[in-house]
């Protein structure tokens, strides 16, 4: 019977980390590009896989980022994990390896992925398809003309809305095609999609993963035979993170837990004070029991995450005023990090589409995205009220 698998902010902390022979409680930063043997039979045996070891950086193959990725791996419950330079290394090589037969996004979706998607990868010979929610019923239609990979995030950004994991795993899965979950928003503390039947987790580790908005990382989680046919896609690539950059995530994941769930707690705290405020005409965050996918989220989520988005009465022009009056929240559009950030949609995230398109999507000029971090709530509540006064 195999051991236990511990908890995961047991996982955060101790997953990975080498017994270093000079005691450190953490592996060391190899920065070393090449590695020496005592023999070219050694050699061999790491080159050709039969034992594990540490032979060239550029591979992966580096004590600092095998340690990172065995923590990554844990903390998604995964059997294999690659790290990369930002999360859209991760997605590319996703893509060119499992992808090439057709890829289905499903909802909105960050704009270098949809731009990745719609405008490059079809250079490349690569079909993609989108469909809002409202669209699902054509998805098994689709996946009969061959389309091999279903991407989607959830929830989604801005308008965080959710998708029914298990529900698109059975559907792709019934027609031969594999799933990737994009999980950035909720993190492995509130959600878990290889649980629920998914092929691939991935991040943008820059965000919740790593924290602090001092790092650029991406991951890319999931069964070990397809996670390693993406490694050499990512060798090629030049994608592997650096040890340095691994090394300062690594850091960052064990505190991940205590994080979220603090960030959790004051993003429902400011939800329930924004939906009584005079001046906000709608909140979406999945914790809110009005909100369109509540049951969804109570079902596949553990936590309701730190992201939550605000529709200013106004227009867009008073959510412009409210975004420039803000002073602990900072005009940014990253996420995920210690500090509050706000953003304007149509402004940043989704500024590339035409306004006709964003509103066929939901997103209005209207709309500030909020990203949660760890101030105290009343404080960040305060500085809500006295921008849109």
């Amino acid at each position: 019977m195999p051991p236990p698998q511990p908890a995961l902010a047991t996982a955060c902390v101790h997953a990975g980390e080498n017994n270093d022979p000079h005691g450190s409680p953490h592996t060391p930063i190899y920065t070393t590009t090449t590695f020496k043997f005592p023999s070219t039979a050694a050699i061999l045996d790491v080159v050709e896989g039969r034992k594990a070891g540490a032979l060239y950086t550029r591979y992966g193959l580096n004590p600092t980022i095998q340690a990172l990725e065995e923590k990554l791996a844990a903390i998604e419950g995964a059997e294999a994990a690659l790290a990369f330079y930002s999360g859209m290394a991760a997605e590319s090589a996703l893509f060119l390896t499992h992808g090439r037969k057709g890829i289905v996004c499903l909802g909105d979706a960050y704009g270098g992925t949809l731009e990745l998607i719609t405008s490059q990868l079809p250079l490349l010979g690569i079909p993609s398809q989108l469909l809002l929610s409202d669209e699902l019923d054509r998805l098994p239609e689709i996946l009969k003309q061959g389309a091999g990979l279903v991407f989607f995030e959830t929830p989604t950004n801005p308008a965080l809305e959710l998708f029914d994991i298990a529900a698109i795993n059975e559907i792709a899965h019934a027609h031969g095609a594999l799933v990737a979950v994009d999980n950035t928003f909720a993190s492995p503390v509130n959600q878990n999609p290889l649980a629920l039947g998914a092929d691939f987790v991935v991040h943008s580790a820059t965000k919740y993963l790593g924290g602090h908005s001092d790092l650029t990382a991406g991951a890319l989680m999931g069964n070990k035979e397809l996670i390693m046919s993406v490694w050499n896609w990512r060798k090629n690539l030049g994608q592997t993170i650096a040890p340095e950059i691994a090394a300062q995530l690594a850091r960052s994941l064990r505190s991940l837990p205590v994080r979220v769930e603090r960030q959790n707690t004051t993003a429902m705290k400011i939800a329930l004070a924004m939906r009584g405020h005079p001046l906000v005409a709608r909140v979406l965050y999945p914790g809110l029991p009005d909100f369109p996918g509540f049951d969804l989220a109570k079902r596949q989520m553990k936590g309701f995450g730190g992201m939550l988005t605000i529709e200013v009465k106004g227009g867009g022009e008073a959510a412009s005023r409210a975004a420039d009056t803000l002073k602990l929240f900072a005009l940014g559009p990253s996420l995920g990090g210690v500090e509050s950030l706000v953003t304007q949609p149509c402004t940043t995230t989704h500024h590339g589409l035409t306004p006709e398109e964003r509103a066929r999507r939901g997103i209005s000029d209207a709309m500030l995205r909020l990203s949660v971090g760890l101030e105290d709530a009343g404080d960040l509540i305060a500085d809500l009220d006295q921008a849109l006064g």
